[in-house]
């Protein structure tokens, strides 16, 4: 299992702030909309100056007709970026789309699929697509193994489940951990770092917890030690 730290500080400034602390771990950061939209990829190369070896997660969750999807995709080899994600409910087409198109390079970065966002509650979800989550969120994640891809994004509670009807090395990420029992804020599916390991996942997100503490490293080397 592996770190990933979420990049979501109001500013480029706070967040290179961040990075600077924690340069010195084997870790990886995502980095979100709100991110990407507002400082675009002179950030991505930013993170790289700092640390080389932060392998970087750009979280866009790609959503939209399959040519569209497949030609945003293809736009992602260029910004040198080691894992993105699309929406599973795009479709088996449009993911298989964006896998026959970066089938040409070799070097291409993790692609996931969003399963069932973490942010929702049963009743919440279900009014939107009609299932219950764990039932949807297999679904989805048969589609996407199907569909050519490394693994989806789905929380603590679906990850040993996916892999039992896919494959032990199909890759599960994980946000909305929250290590230590802190306070879930706007996630509903939330689960400590032992769960998580427990269930099999490959990568956890950690946001808040590392970066609103009053020393981010220490959050983070307790995290490590549990890993």
């Amino acid at each position: 299992m592996q770190l990933c730290v979420a990049l979501d500080l109001p500013t480029k400034e706070e967040n290179l702030e961040l990075i600077h602390k924690i340069k010195d771990y084997d870790l990886w950061l995502k980095v979100g909309l709100r991110s990407y939209i507002r400082d675009g990829e002179e950030f991505l190369k930013d993170i790289k100056k700092i640390n080389p070896d932060f392998k970087i997660f750009l979280d866009l969750k790609l959503y939209d007709i399959p040519n569209t999807m497949a030609d945003a995709a293809e736009s992602i080899m260029g910004l040198n970026v080691d894992m993105f994600n699309v929406h599973a409910s795009a479709g088996k087409r449009a993911m298989s789309e964006v896998m026959s198109r970066l089938e040409k390079y070799d070097n291409r970065p993790i692609v996931l699929a969003v399963t069932a966002l973490t942010s929702f509650n049963e009743d919440e979800f279900s009014d939107v697509y009609g299932s219950k989550i764990a039932t949807k969120a297999d679904q989805f994640a048969r589609d996407a193994y199907e569909s050519g891809l490394d693994g989806v994004v789905c929380s603590a509670y679906e990850s040993e489940s996916i892999k039992n009807i896919t494959d032990k090395n199909f890759m599960t990420l994980t946000p909305g951990i929250r290590p230590f029992g802190e306070d879930a804020g706007d996630q509903q599916r939330v689960a400590d770092v032992a769960f998580a390991k427990n269930a099999r996942v490959d990568f956890i997100v950690v946001g808040r917890p590392i970066y609103k503490a009053e020393n981010p490293v220490e959050v983070i080397k307790k995290i490590l030690e549990i890993i």
